[in-house]
């Protein structure tokens, strides 16, 4: 188990990223292979970056309703939003910091079609994954709010059903391998997985309206009256936020202070403790304009807007290394290491400005194309790490669960430390992990295991043979263990200061410190069982 079973002379002996690679030494080709790997994660930020804006424009899309007071006979004007915030946070949030991924599994499943058993390197990746999502990132969400600032989670209910599922999701992956078909994936099997995800649907939105027999009787904590801080900016026009390249255009100051970034599905008004929707306003027919929204000066501006124009500006945006700003505020060195990196992004960003901007058709083309784009690295990701695993005869199992899962799961990271930094409430930071690790399961590992298992099935006749069954059961065993020292931390934070993220410095610190080292106990522990020290 100690080396890699895919290697091969054919693998070793072909070349990826120049002519003549292979009279390299295997060190300096695998040094090669890693800086590649860095490069395409650095892509993969990026890209994910403008995915999230075209996901925020399609959830933030409303509709106009118009109705009479019978009181006063005056029309009352709702703008009433398509999408629910639970299952926003789930589908659309978990699901898009999760698509590497998910892209990843699902190439690594496609590339082994016509093969009895699966590929390691998708299921590995996942479960890895989910140990980054799970220790990592709580450990930098925990310390992330400003000194002596608490931020707890306002919805326990909510919170307790994503939990559950993203439990349940693990022990019924270890159900099948090792209890039900051990070391074998039937048909009905990933299918069921699959399935799974829609139930963790109903039920979050059924604990989200709080639905008889279906929900937790828990209340919901009191939530201040903007999700978002009006106070914040979150979105900056010059290089330094956005790196030159922010996509929406500039607005008046008063107009500006109201737009959010991808977690703006939550910055509607709350008018108490059970949100019932978005605030109504009686409006005067004879002076619409003096009772308009920001939201609504936004979509006014967008309709208004010359999208070629704004196509336009992606690519230029793409070449300018700095703005007039930065050259005149920061001094040489700062500007030549700023250069510097604008430049190693350059291509990245040239690649992505071919991307429709997100104002064409609620951004739902920028939303289709994004995931093109990430699927393609994804399987740049794929040929780099069988010729990493070739060249140093590390089993590719450790390579997905360590550098695969870090890597990918970097945009999960970025956004729950946004809503960590953003968002007066923790509820989308941790939603963010809880529901990524979920989705990880039942369609990052459903989807390509239903693939291969309808393939094999249909051409074979036999079930889906899972090689590395033992080593992947022993990972998920050593993952409830931790997760569950975890979970046992954020509940007594919530005993001692109230609140799962933030506080006093000292322990915040403490407990990132105590979260990174329940990570490197799974990365190490089940590095040595699939390399077969235990």
């Amino acid at each position: 188990m100690g080396i890699s079973d895919i290697s091969s002379d054919k693998i070793c002996e072909s070349y990826l990223l120049l002519y003549g690679e292979t009279f390299l030494p295997n060190g300096l080709r695998a040094f090669l292979y890693l800086l590649a790997l860095a490069y395409c994660f650095i892509g993969l930020s990026a890209i994910t970056a403008r995915f999230f804006r075209s996901m925020e424009n399609i959830v933030k899309q409303t509709q106009r309703v118009v109705e009479i007071d019978p009181c006063t006979n005056a029309e009352v004007i709702k703008y009433e939003k398509f999408w629910n915030y639970t299952i926003a946070d789930i589908s659309l949030l978990a699901f898009g910091t999760s698509f590497p991924q998910i892209s990843l599994a699902t190439i690594d499943a496609i590339r082994n079609l016509g093969q009895l058993n699966a590929g390691g390197l998708g299921p590995g990746t996942l479960v890895g994954s989910a140990a980054f999502d799970l220790f990592p990132i709580h450990a930098v969400c925990v310390v992330v709010p400003k000194a002596g600032s608490l931020k707890k989670i306002s919805d326990i209910g909510v919170w307790l059903v994503e939990l559950f599922w993203s439990f349940w999701a693990y022990f019924w992956l270890y159900i099948i391998l090792e209890v039900w078909t051990p070391k074998v994936i039937t048909l009905w099997e990933a299918l069921l997985t699959v399935l799974q995800f829609g139930l963790l649907l109903i039920h979050a939105y059924a604990q989200d309206k709080r639905w008889p027999y279906l929900s937790i009787p828990l209340e919901r904590s009191e939530r201040p009256e903007d999700w978002v801080p009006e106070s914040d900016k979150l979105l900056n026009h010059g290089d330094n936020e956005c790196g030159g390249c922010c996509e929406i255009p500039p607005v008046s100051e008063e107009n500006d202070s109201r737009i959010v970034d991808i977690f703006s599905i939550h910055s509607d008004k709350d008018t108490g403790k059970y949100f019932t929707g978005p605030v109504y306003q009686s409006v005067p027919e004879n002076d619409m304009a003096e009772f308009s929204t920001p939201a609504s000066i936004k979509r006014k501006i967008v309709e208004d807007l010359d999208v070629v124009s704004v196509w336009r500006q992606q690519f230029l945006d793409a070449v300018m290394l700095e703005s007039t700003e930065s050259k005149k505020r920061d001094g040489f060195c700062l500007r030549l290491a700023r250069v510097l990196w604008q430049l190693s992004l350059a291509p990245w960003r040239l690649l992505f400005a071919f991307v429709p901007p997100y104002q064409i058709a609620h951004g739902w083309i920028s939303f289709i194309c994004s995931l093109i784009f990430i699927s393609g690295i994804a399987y740049v990701v794929t040929q780099l790490t069988d010729q990493i695993s070739c060249v140093t005869g590390i089993n590719p199992y450790v390579i997905a669960f360590t550098a695969l899962a870090s890597g990918t799961s970097w945009p999960d990271l970025v956004a729950s430390k946004i809503a960590a930094e953003r968002q007066v409430t923790a509820d989308s930071a941790i939603a963010n992990i809880t529901c990524s690790n979920s989705v990880n399961i039942y369609i990052g590992i459903g989807i390509p295991w239903l693939i291969d298992t309808t393939y094999n099935l249909a051409v074979y006749h036999e079930p889906l043979y899972i090689q590395n069954a033992g080593g992947l059961s022993f990972s998920l065993l050593v993952f409830f263990v931790t997760s569950a020292c975890c979970i046992a931390v954020l509940v007594l934070r919530r005993l001692i200061f109230g609140a799962e993220l933030g506080g006093p410095r000292l322990w915040a610190w403490v407990t990132s410190v105590y979260f990174m080292f329940l990570w490197i106990v799974f990365v190490v522990l089940s590095s040595l069982k699939v390399s077969g020290f235990i």
